[in-house]
């Protein structure tokens, strides 16, 4: 009984001591549940699965860097619509709305929200790549320099 006050008695002193480190873990905690309860990771793929889609079921890539990460390499035949963007260029695959449709940014965080964007839009079929380009990269698939 006495280590479980002594358990309580330090962490309430280190919230005390640390306001602001203790507010930030509570921000990441919130965020991730966040990102957790609206479906961020049930409809994420890895590279591997992309591929497949990409050469099995003719997937989209929808890749929403900025035009200029996108330049310097992405997936091939990916359509560049900047996140910042996003809502008024989904006219440019919306012939593809049939199709799965694969969102890839850097590292996999923006491409979520642009994921959430895409289905409110009416697209039913929308993919994370999970880790971005850089997983994509670290799988040693190809890329392009072409726009």
């Amino acid at each position: 009984m006495e280590q479980q006050i002594e358990f309580v008695t330090n962490h309430l002193e280190f919230v005390t001591n640390h306001p602001f480190l203790f507010g930030a873990l509570v921000l990441v905690l919130i965020l991730l549940a966040q990102n957790l309860l609206a479906g961020g990771g049930k409809l994420s793929i890895d590279p591997q699965r992309a591929t497949e889609m990409i050469n099995r079921e003719e997937a989209v890539v929808v890749d929403v860097r900025p035009i200029a990460d996108f330049t310097k390499g992405h997936i091939i035949n990916a359509v560049n619509l900047p996140v910042n963007g996003l809502k008024s260029q989904l006219g440019r695959i919306e012939k593809h709305k049939d199709k799965p449709i694969i969102v890839t940014c850097r590292s996999g965080a923006q491409s979520t929200g642009a994921c959430k964007q895409l289905r409110t839009a009416g697209f039913e079929k929308v993919y994370n790549l999970s880790g971005g380009i850089m997983a994509w990269q670290s799988a040693n698939l190809p890329i392009s320099l072409k726009k």
